[in-house]
């Protein structure tokens, strides 16, 4: 692990960001620029989404070039999709003697200049990160918080600042809640005091083949907590119980703290009534709160914010209950991130029915699963089309039956080619989308093969074409599914109904 310390005061500190349009990059760069840095960077010239964050920072990203690397320059933080022995910008860096960190490297060093909150887990680290931020940003913390997508709530931004002006230090304690991600181990740079555990099942078989090695690799993070550290762990999800008890057992010092159904104590989850776009629901003593996002998982995720917005408010010495209906009022106003259900638009079917568009970025069979079940919940008088992209060969191979019987929520399921990895090469698989198409097709009556997105769209047309039945008088709600770019799927479907 790199071991260099970023300063306390960030102020007029000069980083530079190789690869700065990266969405891990950027949310960097608005951590780091709203604690006073100086910030410059380098990307490709195409243009990304991350490039309106940069535009409101007024940063703009320069071609790479060695020139970009001034004598100002105190540190160079890099995309590992850049190489330090042939990007120019990296070999001018390393020449001048410029202290070089990777992307989980800086996050690992920023976690260090604050009380530091990692988020993991396989499932829901995103709109969890995201829920904490909402609800911490109702509250008088001096915080940030750092997600992996675009949070709506956080003002289409990736990062929720929680201060004014800087870092400068005054007796407030800082504190820094980020989503932190296991594949290739890449959370053992974080300095966590307190982690929030979602869920542990087997996934990134490319680096974890047996689920024992990914759970090894979420106990040796767990271990990272300092003396008497808190563990927040989902109490429903079988993995994160064992992988709970499996570090206790190595740390007893370790505070767990279960929430969910399965919950005993302050964070026990009761679900309510699902109504008008809204999902009701208790903790412990704490009441009913309300989230307008679909899927039980969602609830079990607002849950696990609100249990360490409780935890941070008494950290600090404060009375949580004296905060308790801002909390309530926060959730409320969660409306999700980038791809994760996010509504894309709404369109007419020929015969004039609504059609709902969502993109979300499940690509894992569990995480399939419970957001179908959710929408189908939510949406309970639209008929769902899901059109559905596989990310990695690895993945599909080692989990093809498990993703073959996750659509059972979707009325009608497209399936795409595979969106390899590159790391992968595709002639050397066993598995194409065409063949999970045809494993699903055991299970679900109504699974089509489109490979490429055109195809898709077009088909896609032509069943809505088909009035939606009595069934589902509310008319149609279209899915786009997958950690791929089929989202495109959809924006294609949308302008042929147009």
């Amino acid at each position: 692990m790199n071991n260099i310390q970023f300063p306390d005061d960030f102020n007029g500190v000069h980083i530079h960001f190789v690869g700065i349009k990266g969405t891990g990059m950027a949310a960097l760069v608005e951590v780091l620029a709203a604690r006073g840095a100086i910030i410059t960077g380098s990307d490709v010239s195409e243009r990304f989404y991350t490039d309106e964050i940069l535009d409101k920072l007024g940063i703009k990203a320069r071609d790479f070039s060695e020139s970009n690397i001034t004598d100002s320059i105190q540190y160079v933080v890099y995309s590992s999709a850049y190489n330090p022995g042939t990007n120019p910008d990296l070999k001018a860096a390393a020449t001048k003697k410029i202290p070089m960190l990777l992307y989980s490297e800086a996050l690992g060093a920023i976690s260090r200049t604050a009380y530091s909150v990692g988020v993991c887990g396989v499932h829901g680290k995103t709109t969890t990160t995201g829920l904490c931020g909402t609800l911490i940003a109702s509250t008088d913390l001096h915080a940030q918080a750092l997600a992996g997508s675009i949070i709506a709530s956080f003002g289409s931004s990736c990062v929720m600042t929680n201060f004014d002006g800087n870092d400068k230090k005054d007796d407030k304690r800082h504190y820094f809640v980020a989503e932190t991600c296991e594949y290739q181990r890449h959370f053992m740079a974080f300095s966590p005091q307190k982690i929030i555990l979602t869920s542990v099942e087997s996934d990134h078989q490319d680096y974890y083949p047996t689920f024992k090695d990914i759970q090894n690799a979420f106990v040796d993070y767990i271990c990272l907590l300092p003396q008497n550290g808190q563990l927040i762990y989902c109490a429903d999800d079988n993995g994160a119980v064992e992988t709970a008890r499996i570090a206790h057992s190595k740390r007893p010092d370790i505070q767990l703290v279960p929430y969910g159904v399965n919950a005993e104590g302050s964070y026990k989850l009761t679900f309510g009534r699902v109504a008008a776009g809204k999902h009701y629901f208790t903790v412990g003593n704490y009441g009913e709160f309300t989230i307008c996002v679909p899927g039980d998982h969602n609830v079990r995720n607002a849950t696990a914010a609100f249990a360490l917005s409780v935890e941070l408010l008494k950290t600090d010495g404060k009375n949580p209950s004296d905060y308790l209906t801002k909390l309530k009022d926060a959730l409320t106003r969660f409306a999700g991130g980038k791809r994760r259900s996010e509504l894309v638009g709404r369109a007419k079917t020929p015969s004039g029915q609504e059609v709902i568009f969502i993109d979300d970025y499940g690509h894992h069979p569990t995480a399939i699963k419970t957001t179908l079940a959710g929408f189908r919940e939510f949406y309970k008088g639209h008929k769902i089309i899901v059109d559905f992209m596989s990310h990695t060969y690895t993945r599909t191979a080692a989990l093809l039956e498990e993703f073959a019987s996750s659509f059972e929520s979707a009325d009608t399921v497209i399936i795409n080619k595979i969106y390899g990895s590159a790391r992968e090469k595709a002639d050397e698989t066993s598995v194409t989308g065409k063949i999970l198409a045809e494993h699903a097709a055991k299970y679900h009556k109504n699974v089509l093969y489109a490979k490429e997105f055109d195809e898709a769209a077009l088909l896609a047309k032509k069943l809505l074409e088909e009035p939606s039945g009595k069934e589902y008088p509310d008319g149609y709600l279209f899915v786009t599914m997958g950690a791929g770019d089929n989202w495109k799927v959809g924006t294609k479907l949308i302008e042929l109904l147009k």
